[in-house]
């Protein structure tokens, strides 16, 4: 008996696939026909080759949730999500954007604060933001870049709608496992992947790469990759990224700061390193400016990019764009600099620091989504239909205490996807984080990662917090 989406329930959610009437959605037409020639069991067999070609390959990150750090696979599920040409467009064109307008805000905040100035966003919340580094101030980083990579998790409301959920502008991580579910899809259904026309992600590698080396003005740039290290969640990102572009990944222990210059310990000695893909925190950068107690990071390796010496992505500072209560004012950044609506909309946001919002979301928590400004991975988060009594008096207490650090959204029933759940199809929740380089250009990788909640009715996607992965189709 062949495998079938016959009984398949999207339980009145917005569904990727299938439209409420049951028919196929555009671009699923190859992939339906081709599961329903499998069995169960093929099925069951291909999604644990997959899996164990994770393994096998050391896709791996960290969880430390649990009291101690686990090693884990990210589960993955082999029915990819597929975005139609004209719907993929509207997204490209609404991220770009946001991304211009979020970076002529970074560069304005620490340089000439006109946006504050003119009241548009209230001066005391950057001053306020923990991720606002006055030491930036008066700074303009190599070719006006700030925010180098982003990833920008976007979600469709009950109508189909894509809403921008939130901005990652300071280390976003989870590219490597966009790049190797494709390279999964490649093996597990070539011929579907083959039929259906689907834009490729492979080049990612060699994008930032390029988008890396414009950054300095040296010829044949040296850049590299920093990482925390080994204990780190996404180490196993860090070093594939680095093996993929060809470039040296370093530690703090690899780098010094000699004539003026970061140069890096070789086996033929000191050369000297001109860009450098940082996946640390600012404050770990440099102990002598941020945290002095950092074993992590470079003394003296702030100084030589303030001189133009060393081009740093992202650049230091860039996180104050990725404060969850500033994306509550992004669309009015938006108009700020670049006179335009937003092409993607933000989720409706309560904004606690404002009396009137506090008002509401104190008295509405049970059904609101509350989260934490600088939080990230599904931490400091409470959702308010799934939370207890007693979670939500102490999230009320947490607002009223510090009403600054955070803000409240409607419970959104993500779209969902049919994934393969004890050899059926059965509805689960999604959201899309689509990667953007910001070099000579503004470059949005055609799909990105498709996050899935994988636990039956949960809406967090986070593979920290039991979410896995898809591979996202994007067509001609």
């Amino acid at each position: 008996m062949n495998f079938s989406f016959a009984n398949y329930d999207s339980e009145k959610f917005y569904d990727e696939m299938f439209s409420p009437e049951g028919s196929v959605r555009p671009g699923y037409d190859h992939l339906k026909n081709k599961f329903e020639t499998l069995t169960p069991q093929d099925l069951t067999s291909r999604q644990q080759a997959a899996e164990r070609s994770m393994l096998s390959m050391g896709i791996t990150f960290n969880v430390y949730s649990e009291g101690e750090g686990t090693e884990r696979t990210m589960p993955i599920d082999i029915i990819p999500r597929v975005l139609p040409g004209p719907e993929w467009e509207l997204l490209e064109k609404g991220l770009k954007q946001r991304i211009k307008a979020l970076n002529m805000f970074i560069n304005d905040v620490y340089n000439d604060q006109k946006i504050l100035n003119d009241g548009v966003v209230p001066r005391d919340l950057i001053e306020s933001s923990k991720c606002f580094l006055p030491a930036c101030m008066g700074i303009t980083p190599p070719k006006g870049i700030w925010c180098h990579i982003t990833g920008t998790d976007l979600i469709r409301d009950d109508e189909g709608t894509f809403l921008v959920l939130e901005d990652n502008l300071r280390c976003p991580s989870g590219v490597s496992y966009m790049l190797e579910n494709r390279e999964l899809s490649k093996q597990i259904i070539p011929d579907v992947l083959a039929r259906t026309g689907v834009r490729p992600v492979s080049d990612y590698p060699t994008r930032l790469l390029q988008m890396l080396q414009y950054l300095s003005d040296r010829p044949n740039p040296t850049v590299a990759v920093l990482t925390p290290g080994i204990y780190n969640s996404a180490y196993f990102e860090h070093s594939y990224l680095a093996q993929q572009m060809g470039v040296e990944l370093v530690d703090a222990r690899d780098l010094v700061i000699s004539d003026g210059y970061v140069k890096m310990r070789t086996t033929k000695g000191f050369e000297i390193v001109d860009v450098i893909y940082r996946r640390l925190d600012d404050t770990f950068l440099d102990p002598d400016v941020f945290n002095p107690d950092s074993l992590l990071g470079i003394p003296g390796i702030f100084e030589v990019f303030k001189n133009g010496k060393v081009a740093l992505a992202n650049a230091p500072g860039t996180g104050v764009a990725d404060d969850k209560v500033i994306y509550a004012y992004v669309p009015r950044i938006i108009e700020y600099y670049l006179k335009e609506e937003a092409i993607i909309p933000n989720v409706k946001t309560y904004i606690c620091r404002e009396q009137e919002d506090m008002d509401y979301v104190l008295a509405n928590i049970e059904q609101l989504v509350v989260k934490e400004a600088n939080e990230a991975g599904g931490y400091g988060m409470l959702i308010g239909p799934k939370a207890t009594a007693e979670e939500h008096e102490l999230f009320r207490q947490k607002i009223r205490e510090n009403p600054r650090n955070y803000i409240a959204q409607p419970t959104i029933s993500l779209s969902r996807v049919p994934c393969m759940i004890d050899e059926h199809a059965e509805g689960r929740h999604v959201d899309l984080r689509p990667y953007i380089l910001y070099g000579d250009e503004v470059h949005v990788i055609p799909g990105g990662l498709t996050r899935v909640a994988l636990r039956k009715g949960s809406l967090v996607v986070n593979s920290s917090q039991g979410g896995g992965g898809k591979d996202t189709w994007v067509l001609y």
